[in-house]
């Protein structure tokens, strides 16, 4: 089975209920709302197709919303002008009429409190980096900037500030408002946009906890300020989503493929999930065949071990979202027949990962197929995912949120909801029993086990057991 996950952004190619139905059986595993698009009745809509059809197929899969983030842009450009290399542009802090008088371009942004923040000197990035001004002087109303790169002005396009150091918050307004209505819709897992501090993280994280949820928390990383401060996110967050887009307007654009190769092995050994994103099958948007460029950047993000990987316009506006997936699920799999399975020799392991660790080794050592955790979080088994192992990880828990939730993990097939026991007997003896029946396992088999005691309490996972096939043959028996 395929160890790395498939993220589809849901949009008006594929928010019908047959695509959505033919998204989940090509293997999609989380379904993106990109909350920079589209009303809340909007998405309420795709949350309910999404659930409603996952559960009339009983496959469970994950939804994301991608808050939308201080993305700033300028104002309304009523007649596109140009910028000339060596002309000014002045950008206002209050709305104006964007245009180009008597050769000054003159245009105003949606976050003016960001112009306070700047120094002489700054670059500034406009239209994804397509143009480039210097910020020269800085007054009242206004910065005046000198043009280094020009291009064409429209309206509502994006604007960078690379490596200024910027006071607004990631989570805006709208985000709050929006996270909200997330969490009361059961939203698995939220993407907080162009996260530069740790301080974002853990303001979304206690309006979370305010609405009594424990939804994991993904900081996407899309800024220069983001990979600065990469370390210090890592430790405070739940997951990353690199956002291949913005960052390579942040940063220069070579430098983009080492520094997702660095974020991602930082992901894995922290033992946290990291989703690489953005123009990962660009070429299938209007194309039944994808390019071999787009197939090889898949194919290495899959040998750097990320958990997942999203496609966006590929699955919103292109013409063949289904063909797209089953495109990225087969270049998958051929990848992973050359991956590098199991954890690094001599590797150093905390007390924390000591089980997780030990299962792993074991199921190596003795030939096991399959690793069962049985996880009241869903934290053993990341911790398990953690050192990649060959093993098939088969994670059996309490409730829905987290059986879901880890559709996002390396090689984590959340398996089933166990019913409510203190008997551990009668929890293994449960799982064999369903899996056998749907012919997960055989008689032949043997499992790997790791388990907590006492049963269902977070962080109590410090048993490993070994079930044989003589063993299983007996309970299957019973």
């Amino acid at each position: 089975m395929r160890r790395t996950k498939i993220v589809v952004t849901i949009g008006p190619s594929s928010r019908d209920p047959q695509t959505i139905k033919s998204l989940i059986e090509a293997g999609v595993n989380v379904f993106r709302l990109n909350f920079s698009h589209g009303d809340q009745n909007y998405h309420r809509e795709n949350i309910e197709k999404i659930r409603k059809i996952s559960q009339e197929l009983n496959i469970p899969v994950a939804i994301l919303q991608d808050l939308s983030g201080p993305k700033i842009r300028i104002g309304e450009v009523k007649t596109p002008f140009t910028l000339h290399q060596g002309e000014i542009l002045e950008i206002y802090k209050r709305p104006i009429t964007c245009e180009k008088i008597d050769g000054i371009g003159k245009v105003y942004i949606d976050f003016p409190e960001i112009l306070d923040d700047l120094k002489e000197g700054d670059l500034i990035y406009i239209a994804d980096g397509l143009i480039k001004v210097k910020l020269i002087k800085k007054e009242l109303e206004k910065i005046v900037t000198q043009v280094i790169q020009g291009g064409v002005i429209s309206s509502k396009k994006g604007v960078n500030f690379p490596g200024a150091h910027l006071s607004i918050s990631a989570l805006t307004e709208k985000d709050k408002k929006d996270l909200e209505f997330g969490l009361k819709m059961e939203v698995d897992l939220i993407a907080l946009s162009f996260v530069n501090t740790p301080k974002d993280i853990i303001e979304c994280k206690k309006l979370v906890e305010k609405y009594q949820k424990k939804t994991f928390i993904l900081a996407k990383i899309e800024t220069q300020k983001g990979v600065e401060n990469f370390d210090e996110i890592l430790k405070v967050v739940d997951g990353i989503m690199i956002a291949r887009g913005d960052l390579g307007v942040e940063i220069p654009i070579e430098r983009v493929p080492v520094i997702q190769k660095e974020l991602v092995r930082k992901c894995k050994e922290k033992g946290k999930p990291v989703i690489i994103a953005t123009q990962m099958l660009t070429s299938m948007i209007n194309s039944t065949m994808p390019s071999r460029a787009d197939i090889s950047d898949i194919a290495n993000a899959v040998l750097d071990g990320a958990d997942a990987l999203m496609l966006s316009d590929e699955t919103t506006v292109g013409k063949y979202p289904v063909e797209a997936v089953k495109m990225m699920a087969k270049t998958i799999e051929e990848a992973e027949k050359i991956y590098f399975f199991g954890p690094e020799e001599c590797q150093h392991v905390s007390p924390d990962f000591a089980i997780a660790y030990s299962s792993c080794i074991l199921a190596e050592e003795i030939g096991a197929k399959i690793i069962v955790v049985f996880t009241k979080s869903g934290s053993s088994a990341m911790r398990v995912a953690k050192f990649r192992p060959k093993a098939l990880i088969l994670a059996n828990v309490h409730n829905e949120e987290v059986l879901r939730r880890l559709n996002l993990v390396w090689g984590v097939y959340p398996y089933m909801v166990l019913s409510e026991s203190n008997n551990v007997e009668n929890m293994v003896k449960e799982f064999v029993k369903k899996a056998f029946n749907d012919k997960i396992i055989s008689e032949e088999d043997t499992l790997v086990l790791t388990m907590g005691y006492p049963i269902g309490k977070i962080g109590s996972t410090n048993l490993i057991r070994v079930i044989k096939n003589d063993q299983l043959k007996e309970i299957l028996s019973q």
